[in-house]
């Protein structure tokens, strides 16, 4: 298990160094000049380069790199260009919001997906199963960019049931966290449905069945528990999903997470925020899929086996 943990860490680490290196470089490539955005056009050239030296964007960009990993490994994540304020306290104070609505979208697609896989499963090319399907094929298929206006639309601006945007009070909570796991209950439906029909031919429960347990309970306790293992490991990696995903919902519904974040910053040019939204939606991301890991070879030694050999 050491020698798992160890090369799962390893490749963690790896991951999370190449993505900032490549985001920091892709984003000096973005067109658009930070000290122009700050300034206006009108500034005077020596205004600008004075400020540009002042933020230390006249250096090369492998001299920043090395600046910022630095920084990195002092725990200094940098400045905002525009607020001047650290990027670590303005990260702090986003990410609870990013996380909030992460988590009522794993629960909407849990709440959705686990039922529907079920009865899908045990009604196998039924109307049901058809039904089901067809609902999850639906899911996966509509995109985020289209879902949550038209969310607003019905039941914000028509029905006036639920706030258009913001975060305030659980009513606000409803039509993101929908929008956000709709994809995801799409996908768990069918992972669920898959898993548990090939459980469901399995020797313990032909025998749970013959000694006379209601079927809800073969199906609960026996089958289903025995079938978590791959739908598991979708969860970890679909949660990962939802950090970076949340970029879109949080821009239609003006939540204040990080998502939003990284695009207010993105047209503003501040680049060491991009970066830091960047970096910890990336590490969040690694951190739950190794994790998902971790726990997975802790449930099934086989898996931790076959890696150490």
């Amino acid at each position: 298990m050491g020698n798992y943990l160890l090369s799962r860490l390893l490749g963690a680490l790896l991951v999370v160094l190449g993505v900032v290196c490549l985001v920091f470089l892709l984003i000096h490539l973005v067109p658009g000049d930070p000290v122009e955005v700050m300034l206006g056009e009108s500034a005077q050239a020596a205004d600008r380069e004075a400020l540009r030296v002042a933020l230390g964007l006249d250096q090369p960009i492998l001299l920043q790199l090395v600046h910022y990993f630095e920084g990195l490994l002092q725990g200094d994540l940098g400045t905002s260009l525009h607020s001047r304020r650290p990027i670590a306290t303005i990260l702090v104070e986003r990410f609870p919001a990013t996380l909030e609505l992460a988590g009522m979208a794993l629960l909407f697609a849990i709440v959705i997906a686990l039922p529907m896989g079920v009865m899908a499963a045990t009604h196998r090319g039924k109307a049901m199963d058809y039904g089901a399907m067809s609902f999850s094929l639906l899911g996966i298929s509509i995109p985020n960019f289209w879902m949550g206006p038209m969310l607003i639309l019905v039941f914000s601006l028509w029905l006036g049931w639920t706030p258009v945007s913001g975060r305030e009070g659980w009513a606000s909570f409803i039509l993101p966290s929908i929008t956000l796991g709709t994809a995801l209950a799409a996908v768990l439906a069918r992972m669920v449905r898959s898993s548990l029909l090939e459980v469901l031919g399995e020797d313990f429960v032909r025998t749970a069945r013959a000694k006379g347990l209601p079927e809800w309970q073969v199906i609960w306790r026996h089958a289903l528990g025995n079938a978590w293992l791959p739908v598991i490991t979708l969860l970890g990696l679909q949660l990962g999903a939802l950090l970076g995903g949340a970029v879109i919902t949080e821009t239609i519904f003006s939540w204040p997470g990080i998502g939003s974040l990284m695009i207010e910053s993105i047209q503003k040019r501040d680049y060491p925020v991009v970066q830091g939204c960047v970096l910890l939606i990336s590490v969040s991301y690694v951190l739950v899929n190794t994790l998902t890991d971790l726990f997975y070879a802790w449930i099934d030694p086989r898996i931790r086996m076959g890696k150490e050999r």
